[in-house]
């Protein structure tokens, strides 16, 4: 059972990934690994929320 979890959430990532390269843009190196990670269910969504508020909350402050 675990394993159709996993399957289900790497394709749910590989389409959404598909998506954006379709409109010509490469997510980031680091947001990629906590997707990689994220596929593997070794980190949360959550994670990978509070990955992005961090990384644009210090760019909205450096503008």
């Amino acid at each position: 059972m675990k394993r159709k979890e996993t399957t289900t959430r790497a394709q749910a990532w590989d389409y959404a990934l598909g998506l954006v390269k379709v409109d010509g843009l490469e997510p980031s190196a680091d947001f990629k690994k906590y997707i990689e990670l994220e596929k593997k269910g070794q980190a949360t969504t959550a994670d990978l929320k509070r990955y992005l508020d961090r990384k644009y909350r210090l760019k909205a402050a450096n503008v």
